[in-house]
């Protein structure tokens, strides 16, 4: 902090919403503000609601935003939308070319970035917005396909569940595991498990810990990426599952998923972290027109990247087959139809037609001691009395 004669004090802070509140501010400047992320914890809209109070009993106070322009999202795109070009108002939005502004700035300098790469130099040198760079995702469509509260699913004895690692050495980027399955009766690809172990820590101590839930799950082998050459691969070969690379790449999974988050064929996990990461995705397409899937610039994906390759797997998977032919001592009649029913469980079968009996709503806490009692009498089998 630098403090000056007059009292003023100039002083560099982190883009904290929480942080920012409580001063009296004179000038305000927010630098590269179109690479703040909308979607993390400290989103900048909410950083900009924060200051604007430290500006209100002191006439003349400004609000400075400098950056260079990025994705056509976010608080300087809306501002440049709303503001730019408008006689009159109020908010003044600059906007011109680094040539214009540092003529000092040779031509040909310019001229070779452009040919590298036209549209991240016509952002950086022309102050233009980029048209290549999409959001993959909106937070209500996360948002549709997460049922509230549901943190993690525990195993259930006879589902085909898949896992999928994000592996990673320790020092940087976190390493994550996702578990999901295929629901039978409704056809959905649904999140069971999610971990992340944050840097750093000791890859194969982490590698020990994912095994261990893997087989809690029954599952015996959990595909990722080809990070790490045979690294993983031996590693968690020596802990029992088999690692196997993924067909895909990354941007082919979440392209992959998609469609599966857009028509609520998925049920993800209520995990923050997850929406976080999932709604800042971005989608670039290259000159050649192929779509590529990755986080923004400064942030991860580690965790939605480990969901969307369960899911995707799972979505792909085998439903479990039941033998219905073990369960024809539960058979009974449909007085309806006149078919014959079997049941297997808590799923009846026609022999064309599976449905999945509802199980009723679990019982307060002191009389979970009658849960077991409770399904058996819910599941039993019909019988019709006409059919004795």
């Amino acid at each position: 902090m630098l403090e000056l004669s007059n009292g003023v004090n100039v002083e560099i802070m982190t883009a904290d919403f929480k942080s920012v509140r409580g001063y009296t501010a004179v000038a305000l400047l927010l630098d590269e503000v179109a690479f703040w992320s909308s979607e993390n914890a400290n989103p900048a809209a909410e950083i900009i609601r924060a200051l604007t109070p430290t500006m209100a009993t002191v006439p003349g106070a400004v609000l400075l935003c400098a950056s260079s322009p990025y994705a056509r999202r976010g608080v300087l795109y809306d501002a440049f939308r709303e503001h730019f070009g408008r006689d009159g108002d109020d908010i003044l939005f600059w906007k011109s070319a680094t040539r214009t502004m540092n003529p000092s700035v040779p031509e040909s300098f310019i001229a070779a970035e452009t040919a590298k790469d036209p549209a991240s130099a016509a952002a950086e040198y022309g102050a233009e917005f980029r048209g290549d760079v999409e959001t993959f995702t909106s937070r209500e469509t996360i948002q549709a396909c997460t049922p509230q509260g549901r943190i993690e699913l525990p195993p259930v004895a006879g589902v085909r569940y898949c896992g999928f690692v994000d592996p990673s050495g320790g020092s940087s980027d976190s390493m994550t595991l996702a578990i999901a399955h295929r629901d039978e009766w409704s056809g959905k690809a649904a999140l069971d498990a999610i971990r992340e172990i944050k840097p750093k820590f000791s890859p194969d101590a982490v590698v020990e810990e994912f095994a261990a839930l893997l087989k809690s799950y029954g599952v015996t082998q959990v595909y990722g990426d080809r990070y790490g050459g045979e690294w993983p691969r031996e590693r968690f070969r020596y802990h029992g599952i088999a690692y196997r690379p993924a067909d895909k790449t990354k941007s082919e999974i979440y392209l992959a998923l998609l469609p599966m988050l857009n028509s609520q064929t998925a049920e993800l996990l209520d995990v923050r972290r997850l929406e976080d990461q999932l709604v800042g995705l971005e989608r670039r397409t290259s000159r050649g027109g192929k779509d590529s899937i990755d986080h923004a610039p400064g942030g991860h994906d580690d965790v939605a990247n480990a969901a969307a390759g369960a899911l995707v797997m799972a979505a792909g998977a085998e439903s479990r087959q039941i033998n219905w032919s073990a369960a024809a001592g539960n058979a009974s009649y449909s007085t309806s139809t006149g078919k014959r029913l079997f049941q297997h469980g808590n799923y009846v079968s026609d022999g064309t037609n599976l449905t999945k009996l509802p199980e009723p709503p679990p019982p307060p806490a002191d009389l979970s001691y009658v849960w077991d009692e409770i399904k058996k009498a819910w599941v039993k089998p019909w019988v019709d009395p006409n059919s004795r």
